[in-house]
């Protein structure tokens, strides 16, 4: 079986790791993979064994000439079917050229935005199959019509391995110093992109409350993005310039994650939430909210506590609980890794995969 990828994602984010799980999965399988990707990109620099690369131009939505590019491909390649991992141009003109050269496309979905009946019954004819990875998706395409039978379920997976060694708590308020954590007080995470979706104004909002109710208590942003300006202006406004700190994008993060008492996750919008699953596999317990897959990634009262979206008040009584409750943070978070270690493998998810490829197959032999 030979599969052509299409991951048009520059950096090595959520959906772009899980890309390369599937790919280095598939390749320990005998399944020949290729996969397109951005010329320069973090993707193409870091080469997974039995994987080869064919770094393309591509530039998004309004890109046309994607069509062109990927159709050579296609028909230089002759891939049994093609796998569309993502949006930025990928879905749409990828779906087409894989169209036009009459070979099978499936699309992965990792977005809960809504979209209409109409563009989702014109957008997906180009697919053979819809791969979300979360019930939550998958409820929302169908939802807006598309058939049951042309949408599953293969939820995303997280290594845990590297999450699994303790965290020495003395080594890492030194490695974080540098940006201003101080040593002996609590400390929250947001492991998220700086975009609007992802909530980190509500966590702002409540943290005077926290802080007045726990001194001493830190909070580390982790991640990059266009927000990073706004953020840093809300923080000054809200005179917890000495409270929170901007740690950026960490390569390192699986070896510091665990040192974290708290995760906090107040996305509004959110396909499932791989963050979350880093922060189980650490056995660091989560606040998160009822919004997209986040409920499958968090069991409510077992790994976390979830919360109505945008709702501050709820969101600070839920972190305050759990902030004034170590006992409780240790339990949650002994739960978490287990579930983690139990339902959300690498290789559960790369099985997942293949089955709707052969079934995709099996089901264009099948045509008259």
């Amino acid at each position: 079986m030979k599969i052509l990828h299409v991951e048009a994602g520059k950096h090595l984010y959520g959906g772009a790791r899980q890309v390369q799980y599937i790919v280095e999965g598939l390749a320990r399988r005998g399944v020949d993979n290729l996969l397109a990707c951005p010329a320069g990109s973090e993707m193409a620099r870091q080469i997974v064994p039995g994987v080869r690369y064919a770094p393309l131009p591509m530039g998004g939505d309004a890109d046309l000439g994607m069509v062109g590019r990927l159709l050579g491909l296609i028909r230089r390649e002759r891939p049994d079917l093609v796998h569309l991992h993502s949006r930025r141009g990928a879905d749409t003109w990828g779906g087409l050229a894989a169209r036009l050269a009459g070979v099978p496309c499936v699309l992965s979905r990792r977005v809960d935005n809504p979209e209409s009946r109409l563009a989702v019954a014109l957008k997906y004819r180009l697919y053979d199959h819809v791969i979300t990875i979360s019930e939550g998706i998958r409820q929302v395409l169908l939802a807006e019509g598309l058939a049951p039978g042309r949408v599953s379920c293969v939820r995303s997976a997280v290594d845990a391995t590297p999450y699994l060694a303790p965290v020495d708590r003395v080594a890492f308020e030194a490695e974080f110093a540098p940006v201003g954590l101080r040593s002996g007080g609590l400390i929250i995470g947001i492991v998220a992109q700086l975009i609007p979706r992802k909530g980190h104004r509500h966590l702002l909002a409540a943290l005077p409350a926290l802080v007045a109710a726990h001194p001493g208590l830190q909070v580390l942003v982790f991640g990059q993005g266009p927000l990073e300006a706004e953020l840093r202006a809300d923080v000054a406004a809200r005179g917890l310039a000495a409270v929170v700190h901007f740690a950026g994008f960490r390569h390192d993060l699986p070896r510091w994650l665990g040192g974290l008492d708290l995760l906090v996750h107040p996305a509004e919008m959110e396909g499932l939430g791989v963050s979350l699953l880093q922060a189980s596999a650490a056995a660091v317990p989560i606040v998160t909210c009822r919004a997209g897959g986040l409920p499958e990634a968090v069991q409510e009262g077992v790994t976390g506590l979830l919360v109505p979206p945008a709702d501050v008040p709820a969101l600070g009584a839920a972190v305050g609980r759990l902030l004034a409750d170590g006992a409780l943070r240790r339990q949650l978070g002994a739960a978490g890794r287990a579930r983690v270690l139990a339902e959300f493998s690498i290789d559960g998810m790369v099985e997942g995969n293949l089955a709707i490829y052969r079934q995709v197959l099996a089901h264009r032999e099948a045509r008259p």
